[in-house]
């Protein structure tokens, strides 16, 4: 049984069709790419696996168990976190503060034990923080712990914003193009990362991305989006040479 299964998904804003009847099957472990040229309804699709909207018609299952339709934070309890094409940090906070934040979707605590700083409280935060510090050290992020995450270089933001997601604890995770606004040097430290989340998180990942460097380095299998409607699917390599898809991207 596939990780994430989607079935017949669409969604319609007034009488624009944004996803018409896609379709797809992510195995767990896998490194997967969603592309297509802009406006093709990559994001939209994101946005509908995180219940940022709800479906028009499909459904999602995810590890088993039908998520369609549901709320963001109860989507992401049920395994799935992800990033955005504009980093979405919490600034005025600290690069520890931003992945304690991730932390407290599983780490709980009374709110009275919370006002009077009782053991609990004080139990609860030094887990919090204990496990920040590890994930921390992961992404060589660990010597800015108390750095404002508005003063980290662009490509140190993008690995915290990873960093954050993954302390939600996801089964699934999903970048939307992570390597927008980075420099081929950053470009190839975000692939090194992103295997290295791969392969020591135990994650399966679901990218969008228009770095075709980027997406044939490291992308297994791909689907393409055209229109908001699936035009090609399969291995990386074979999808990228289908001149179907080499038109989407160049026209005629």
């Amino acid at each position: 049984m596939a990780l994430l299964e989607v079935r017949n998904l669409g969604i319609s804003f007034g009488g624009l069709r944004a996803v018409d009847d896609f379709n797809i099957n992510i195995e767990k472990g896998c490194l997967y790419g969603l592309i297509g040229p802009n406006g093709a309804g990559k994001t939209t699709v994101f946005n509908l696996l995180t219940g940022v909207y709800k479906p028009s018609e499909g459904i999602i299952t995810l590890d088993g168990k039908d998520i369609t339709g549901k709320k963001t934070i109860d989507i992401n309890r049920a395994g799935i976190a992800r990033t955005f094409q504009n980093i979405r940090l919490f600034k005025e906070l600290t690069v520890a503060e931003n992945v304690k934040v991730g932390l407290h979707n599983h780490m709980k605590y009374s709110t009275l034990e919370g006002i009077l700083r009782l053991p609990g409280y004080r139990a609860v935060e030094k887990q919090m923080q204990e496990r920040a510090m590890e994930l921390l050290k992961v992404f060589d992020l660990d010597q800015e712990a108390d750095v404002l995450a508005s003063n980290l270089p662009y490509g140190k933001q993008r690995k915290l914003e990873i960093a954050r997601a993954l302390a939600t604890k996801p089964k699934l995770l999903l970048l939307d193009e992570p390597a927008a606004g980075m420099n081929p040097n950053e470009t190839q430290e975000l692939m090194d990362t992103i295997r290295f989340v791969r392969e020591n998180f135990d994650m399966t990942i679901l990218l969008i991305e228009h770095d075709m460097r980027l997406v044939s380095g490291i992308c297994e299998e791909l689907t393409v989006l055209n229109f908001g409607r699936m035009l090609c699917q399969g291995k990386t390599a074979e999808v990228l040479n289908n001149p179907e898809v080499i038109k989407a991207y160049l026209g005629e």
